[in-house]
This record gives C-alpha cells, structure tokens and sequence, in this order.
C-alpha cells in the first residue's frame, strides 16, 4: 500500500542514501539518531530529512530520535528491499561483465540470475558463477528464474530491440545503460543510466569554478 502514494523521485533516492547511513550507524552501535544526524551525513537538511519521512508516516520521538535499525528496517520496506529480487543482465561485454561482478547489488537484495548475450562464442559461459544464455532464451529463463528486473548493457543501436524483448518476457522494471533513450508501455518502470550525461553535469561546474 505503501508505493500508491505518490513519491517525488528525489525522495526515493535520498530514502535509499538514509538507510545506507542508518545500517551504518547500527553496525557502530549507535541505537538511536536524530534528524540532524542523517542530514549531516547525506548532505541535506534536517527538516529535508523530516519531510521525506512524513510522506510514509510518523517515526522516531519528538527531542529523542529515531532508533537507527528500525527506521532502516522500515525504510527497506518502503523501498521493497525487505525481499529479493532477480535480475537479468542482457549484455555479456565490459560493462555487463563489471556490473555482474558487482557485490552491492546482492547486499542490497538484487541477485543477478542470469545474464543474456546472442554472441555464440559467449553463451554457454559464466560470468562470476552467472550462467550467460543466448537471448532467445530469455522468455523461458524470466519465467524459469522468476526474474521481474532487466539491465540493459547493450550497444544504442539494439537498446530498443532487447527493451521490447524484456517487456515481452514479462519484465516489469528496466535500467538502460545504453547511450540512447528507448520507449517502453506506461507499465513499465524505466530508468536511464547516462554516465556522459553525469560528466557533463560536472564540466558545467567546474567551468565556473
């Protein structure tokens, strides 16, 4: 019930630096933080902190604080991180191979089930003890493996083939890493990765600075 509210995508990704503070602060000991705490070390404001939290409820004691390992808890939940998910990779080059060997996405609960390639010289190989299966197989393995996340790793000029393929296959959420914007049904959540895009945001920066 929690995720029919609507959420401004920022709140979403400062919940996520939150609960990265607050398992930290559980993991030192520290049973409880304040606002001010959390602000401090996620780079926001206290009341930015307070706000993003009401949107789900009421936490923590008024002068006290918050106990660090239930309002993580909660925040897990929030984000549905308190479960797995299977994901596949479809892409078995560089960038596949390095987002495969990534082992922060199982700590967070994303466990990479399979990674998919139509370059016979790779199917039938392992990546980090991940099988790579050609893509025609993908219809078979999301049902097979359960899987309900897709990773785009694939060059621009077939980013808009596999996405079509992955929505096809019944996946329901999609990071591109492409260099190019695809289009997917209003039901799927899509998510763009642009590194370059990052990099410019900096350049913009520093050339004031």
């Amino acid at each position: 019930m929690l995720k029919k509210i609507k959420i401004p995508d920022a709140t979403i990704g400062r919940l996520s630096l939150y609960s990265r503070y607050l398992i930290e602060a559980h993991e030192k000991g520290i049973t409880t933080v304040s606002s001010q705490h959390i602000a401090k070390a996620t780079g926001v404001t206290p009341a930015q902190v307070r706000k993003d939290l009401a949107y789900f409820g009421e936490f923590g004691t008024r002068g006290v604080g918050y106990n660090s390992k239930e309002l993580y808890n909660y925040i897990m939940k929030i984000l549905g991180l308190d479960k797995h998910w299977s994901v596949a990779i479809v892409g078995a080059g560089n960038l596949g191979k390095a987002l495969s060997q990534y082992k922060g996405f199982y700590q967070r609960g994303f466990d990479i089930a399979c990674i998919f390639d139509n370059d016979p010289k790779k199917v039938g190989k392992k990546i980090s003890n991940i099988n790579i299966c050609h893509l025609d197989s993908l219809n078979e393995k999301v049902k097979e493996l359960k899987i309900t996340l897709g990773i785009i790793a694939v060059p621009a000029q077939a980013a808009q083939e596999v996405a079509d393929k992955l929505v096809k296959a019944g996946i329901r959420g999609i990071i591109n890493f492409a260099p190019i914007n695809i289009t997917v049904d209003e039901n799927i959540i899509l998510r763009r990765v642009d590194l370059s895009a990052q990099l410019e945001y900096l350049t913009y920066y520093l050339e004031d600075a």
